[in-house]
């Protein structure tokens, strides 16, 4: 497992390079692989139900009080600006905080975002697979004014996997939509 402060380096040299979608990346396989899960439609879905187009996927939960509603917010926004060229992407919103996160409680969430945002949850078992998989820091802690609740430190990168499900980017909090919309073109318009 790699450390936060890496993975943070990491999204912004990524980031940064206004050619990466031209090169090789050499982190293609240190981030991502398996998960199934629940999606919030009801459906059962995998990694693998989303080869031949893009994934966008970003790990959060409907309760954080910023960071994610942020997040989303770019996220949609930065869809909107591509156009047509969004249609070869599926974003993904992987809640860390499956005690709470139902489907229902996702649907409702994640309409505020995008109309395709897909939100998902599964047991902690699961969700533990696809935070190990994507290398997500996910911590709970209790506020000390509120003993009897909780929260969740995690991540707040977005990945982008290819049409093969490997690794293209990271895009770190803090990214604008627009710059978001030209690393996305950057990868998309090629296919």
């Amino acid at each position: 497992m790699i450390a936060r402060r890496e993975v943070l380096a990491l999204a912004l040299a990524c980031a940064a390079l206004p050619s990466r979608a031209q090169q090789a990346d050499p982190l293609a396989e240190r981030f991502g692989g398996p998960f199934t899960l629940a999606a919030h439609d009801g459906r059962r879905v995998s990694d693998t139900d989303f080869r031949g187009q893009f994934m966008l996927v970003y790990f959060g939960y409907t309760r954080c009080p910023d960071v994610c509603p942020d997040d989303l917010l770019t996220l949609g926004a930065a869809l909107k600006k591509l156009g047509k060229d969004a249609d070869k992407i599926q974003p993904l919103f992987i809640t860390v905080d499956p005690e709470r996160d139902t489907a229902k409680l996702l649907g409702d969430y994640v309409e505020s975002f995008h109309p395709r945002l897909l939100g998902l949850t599964g047991s902690e078992a699961e969700i533990a697979t696809a935070v190990r998989a994507y290398k997500v820091h996910r911590v709970k802690y209790t506020p000390a004014n509120d003993p009897k609740s909780y929260g969740v430190d995690h991540s707040s990168l977005t990945y982008l996997m290819g049409p093969d499900g490997k690794f293209r980017t990271l895009i770190p909090h803090g990214t604008s939509a627009e710059r978001m919309a030209d690393l996305l073109r950057g990868y998309v318009g090629r296919n």
